[in-house]
């Protein structure tokens, strides 16, 4: 069972929010709070495996509490729900160490998933999201080189094309017709093959290998 904390100021979206997760199998409302401070205090009375985060509220903020949070050594991982996709929310929560960053017209069913990702090690973004990041990582010198040398088997070179795409791990295996564990192992050995600790600066690398 996935231990979810709630963090919005907003009464009614957070109630909505536990409706619809608690609607799930395997996925437990621990807690609600309502700004940063609040966030900071019950991830470390409630330990939740994932804190889904709202940015802008009163007093602390969600990017400040996520930075705490993640400096502490907490082992919450914090998901990004927010109205503000611009790159001044964007950047500055992934500075400060989120696992993720979703907008609030994400689907239901996708939100769950990507609450099941970020557990699993994915790093979720709004598809749109993620191909700013490479653009501007790109745009910024910022993305990893291509190494010539990598070989890459046919099924590596699937898989790095639909990580580039911001699939998650088991939208990958159904699409190529896997089991989850295999497709994390496709996954690792990209990372180990091209130097890149974590799926954002794979898909970076995706891109510029073209």
């Amino acid at each position: 069972m996935i231990r979810l904390l709630i963090v919005d100021d907003q009464r009614l979206v957070r109630a909505g929010l536990r409706m619809l997760c608690e609607s799930t199998e395997d996925i437990d409302v621990v807690g609600e709070g309502s700004n940063g401070a609040e966030a900071i205090r019950l991830a470390a009375e409630l330990a939740p495996d994932v804190i889904l985060m709202d940015l802008r509220m009163p007093g602390l903020d969600g990017i400040e509490a996520t930075r705490q949070i993640v400096r502490s050594g907490s082992a919450s991982k914090v998901l990004v729900l927010t109205t503000f996709d611009d790159d001044s929310h964007l950047y500055p929560a992934l500075s400060a160490g989120a696992a993720g960053f979703l907008v609030k017209d994400t689907a239901p069913a996708d939100l769950a998933d990507a609450i099941r990702r970020v557990v699993d090690g994915d790093l979720p973004f709004s598809p749109s999201l993620l191909r700013r990041i490479v653009d501007r990582a790109v745009e910024e010198g910022r993305a990893p080189e291509p190494v010539d040398v990598v070989e890459l088997s046919p099924r590596e070179s699937e898989v790095l094309g639909l990580v580039g795409e911001g699939l998650g791990n088991q939208e990958i295996a159904d699409h190529l017709h896997l089991g989850v564990s295999t497709v994390k192992s496709h996954v690792a050995s990209l990372m180990a093959k091209t130097g890149c600790n974590n799926r954002v600066r794979l898909a970076v690398w995706a891109y510029r290998r073209g």
